[in-house]
This record gives C-alpha cells, structure tokens and sequence, in this order.
C-alpha cells in the first residue's frame, strides 16, 4: 500500500531489526573475546541475557565479563522493547487503516446514484472503466480477485470485493441506484447468474453483458440484458473492416477516441437542450451556428434511429440527438447548454 503511515512504520521496523541484529552481533563476539567463551556458548549466552530467560550461565563470569553483561541486558531491555512497540503499533495501525479506508470506500458507494457496476475487472472490464472514466462517469468495479482489489485500493478506484453472483455482494455496490450493470466476467454461465439477480432486483436499469459463446447471446437476452456483446465477433469483424473499407474504418475509430477533452461524438437528451413543453425541430435550435456540430442521428422516444435526420424532424420529449464535432465544439455544446 502507498500509505505514508504505513511506510513510515516499516520503516521503523526495518530500524528496530537492524538494531536486534548489531546487538546479537555485538553480545556474541563480546563474550567469545572477554570470557573466551566458544562461539556455540557465546551465542547462547547473548540470547538468554537478550530474553532474560534466566538460565544458568556457562561458566563463571569474570569482572570485566559481568560489566559486559550488564550493558548487554540495558541494551537490549531498550532496543527489544523498542522493537516490540514498533511491531505492535504497526499491526493495529495497519488493521485501523484499513478499516477506515473500507468504511470511506462504503460510504462513497452508498452516496451514489445513477451509476454504473462493472462486474469483472478483466480485459473487458479494465477497458469498460476506462471509457467511463475518460466521461467522468460513476462506476463501482466487483471483483473477488484479491491483487485486482489491491490495485483498485492503490488507484482509489470504488469497489466492492465479492462475487457478483452473490445478491448481498450486488446490494452493496448499490445497484437499486445504479443506471447500468456491465457483465464482464469471463463465463458465460456467470454472467448469465448475474444478469437474472440484477434483472430481479431493479428491472429499469440497462443491462449490458458480455459473451464467449454465439449460443448464449439468446440465453443472456432472455434472462433481461439490453445489450449482449460478442468480442470475438466484433473484433473479427473489424480486422475484415480494415481490409475492406480501412479509410472508413480508421475514421470511425477516430471518432470514438476519448482523452483530456478529445471528444468528438456526444449523444445528447432533448430535455437538456431546451422545455420540451414547446416541440422544437432540430432546424430550430441552430445548433451548427451556435456550437459548430452537426446532428448525425436522431432516437425517438420508441428507441428507433434515424441516421442524418432532416432539419425539420421534431425534437419530442424523451428523445435523444447525436452531435459531431471537434472537442472544442463539443465543449462549446457542453458549456452553451450547461451539459455536465
């Protein structure tokens, strides 16, 4: 872990076991040269008087040797206490540290709302919080693996470790508030798990999962997912793009990157665009002159799409448009019509 205290403590235990170290060293070759004791009964010697065990000394102990000892025990009376202090604080700042930080971790999540649950930080996972990140969306990741949990504590990523089959695990990523649920696991069956709990608990939120397999694409349907996605196919299909239709291909691909405010595609809802109580056209609201981008597509209320809508095509409640234009025209879109 990266914490300051943490380090600091191991720090000091490093110090303490050197010092543990230099005082056998030191308590061993006192006595093999001042009582000329062998090495066996020097080492013996150091550590009953280091553990003031009490036992019987090996021979008499001349003058100069019975100073010696005393020194040793004083020293070592200081130093293994200091190491047992060390070592004792380090265990319960460790354990209290972490169970602040779990609690501050409960409490994030419990305040959210309207976010998304990844469940699995795989391949697929990792790159799902990627996208969500570069939009500065609400996410919590669900992973039982437990070195992905550390590198999401490193990261101060929110998470919830457990297994997403499991209800209680789902609860506590809050996904009665959650918007989205993204099934990343790497098995079908898991995810096919998922997806039916999920469904059950909140049946208004968007569900998108994951497949290996064609023949679970109608199963994972069924049990409620809004959206199943095939990676091999898609990544199979793209490579044949790039074959095909590879200008294309590469000018789409570039459309869909996202970095510091290198946005170029938005999808936007009519409500925050203007009061719906008034239908307006897209004609109406001049967005190509007052922003810079263009409606490329057009979501009715029904969910059906319509690609290069017509400037008098109505802008009804409940309906979305997707825009085109440089990141520094979607910025303006964002800042004309205070687009979080």
């Amino acid at each position: 872990m990266n914490n300051p205290l943490i380090r600091l403590f191991r720090s000091k235990i490093y110090t303490a076991f050197v010092m543990l170290i230099v005082l056998i060293c030191f308590g061993i070759i006192g006595y093999r040269y001042i009582s000329g004791l062998s090495w066996i009964d020097a080492v013996y010697m150091t550590v009953i008087t280091i553990t003031t065990v009490g036992f019987g000394e090996v021979q008499p102990l001349g003058v100069p040797a019975k100073i010696f000892t005393i020194f040793l025990i004083l020293a070592s009376v200081v130093i293994v206490g200091y190491a047992i202090s060390i070592i004792t604080e380090y265990i319960l700042s460790r354990n209290n540290f972490e169970d602040i930080k779990q609690r501050k971790m409960e409490k994030k999540i419990d305040a959210m709302s309207e976010h998304i649950i990844i469940c699995g930080y795989g391949r697929n996972g990792k790159q799902a919080a990627k996208k969500l990140q570069d939009y500065d969306k609400p996410y919590v990741i669900i992973e039982r693996n437990k070195e992905i949990i550390e590198r999401l504590q490193e990261e101060d990523i929110p998470y919830v470790f457990g297994n997403a089959n499991e209800d209680e695990v789902l609860f506590e990523a809050g996904i009665e508030k959650a918007s989205t649920l993204i099934c990343a696991l790497p098995s079908d069956a898991d995810n096919l798990f998922v997806v039916l709990s999920a469904r059950q608990i909140n049946n208004k939120m968007t569900i998108i999962s994951r497949a290996s397999q064609e023949t679970s694409y109608n199963k994972l349907k069924l049990a409620g997912a809004n959206n199943v996605i095939l990676p091999d196919r898609i990544g199979g299909d793209h490579m044949a793009s790039l074959v095909v239709i590879p200008d294309l291909v590469e000018f789409i691909d570039n459309l869909g990157i996202v970095g510091e405010s290198n946005i170029n595609v938005e999808e936007v809802k009519i409500e925050q665009l203007y009061n719906a109580e008034q239908t307006k056209t897209i004609k109406d609201l001049d967005l190509r002159r007052k922003t810079g981008c263009t409606v490329i597509g057009f979501k009715d209320a029904k969910g059906e799409y319509i690609v290069n809508p017509e400037a008098n095509t109505e802008l009804v409640p409940g309906s979305k448009i997707i825009v085109l234009g440089r990141p520094e025209q979607i910025k303006r879109l964002n800042s004309e019509y205070n687009i979080a």
